[in-house]
């Protein structure tokens, strides 16, 4: 994509307040673009607005969101839409993850996940559909995760509500191919942001694989770089994807050989 291309394009990230949404919205600010940014910490999000309208000439408008809460995406997304009229590109990065072995998942953690890592992507997803149906061009780009291609021990509801949003992107891709409208999943793997103090408590995870973690400015630079081209999906890195197309062809032998790392949550 060329750098001129984010120029004046109207662009919406939920979870916005750090880690890569926080990474995105500077790059995309950067490159000239509108935003307006999600997530539920309304002062992370005012401290970002500041320092990107310091930095960069462009136009950041900031809402306190909890995507778990569909009343309040569709208020805060028509009062958006009745003042931009148009959206270019939405990024649903809103999620989050416990590990825990099935047994030990507490219910109000599993409908948490699926209420935000589901439920609220296909909430937010759903409020943009018409106009960028009616305006024939668009990206919506979805983080799901390699957990969503293969899941492994402790992350059983992490992986489905990611399985989950792999499904849903894909026949939405399919939907909206007539409209000029890009659909791209992004699944990375382990990515050294705030994530894992909620889903890692004992730092076990964290700590097995810190010297394999993607750094989040690099995985934003990848998901910005691919707006407005046909991108199905961003695979990183590319060792553990390939891990994942193995999967699919030979899963009883992955599980078998894996056993032992895919154990060290």
């Amino acid at each position: 994509m060329a750098v001129g291309q984010l120029q004046g394009k109207n662009i919406i990230i939920t979870g916005a307040s750090g880690g890569i949404g926080a990474e995105i919205a500077t790059l995309c600010a950067e490159r000239g673009a509108n935003l307006v940014l999600f997530a539920r910490s309304l002062d992370k999000l005012e401290q970002l607005k500041e320092k990107l309208q310091g930095q960069f000439s462009t136009n950041v408008k900031v809402y306190s969101l909890d995507v778990a809460n569909t009343e309040e995406v569709e208020r805060q997304f028509v009062q958006v839409l009745d003042e931009w009229g148009r959206v270019d590109v939405l990024v649903n990065n809103a999620g989050f993850g416990v590990f825990r072995e099935a047994h030990e998942a507490e219910m109000d953690e599993i409908k948490g996940m699926f209420d935000v890592n589901v439920i609220g992507l296909m909430a937010c997803t759903r409020m943009v559909l018409p106009v960028m149906r009616k305006q024939r061009a668009g990206h919506i780009i979805n983080i799901a995760s390699q957990a969503g291609k293969l899941a492994t021990p402790k992350s059983s509801v992490y992986s489905a509500t990611k399985h989950a949003v792999l499904g849903y992107t894909n026949s939405l891709r399919m939907e909206l191919d007539d409209y000029h409208v890009f659909v791209t999943a992004v699944n990375p793997g382990p990515i050294a942001t705030n994530f894992f103090n909620i889903a890692d408590e004992k730092g076990t995870y964290v700590q097995n694989v810190q010297k394999y973690m993607l750094k989040p400015e690099e995985v934003a630079k990848k998901i910005v770089d691919k707006m407005f081209t046909r991108t199905r999906e961003i695979n990183l890195p590319r060792w553990m994807n390939a891990g994942s197309v193995f999967y699919a062809l030979f899963p009883s032998l992955i599980e078998k050989m894996g056993k032992k790392a895919f154990n060290q949550k």
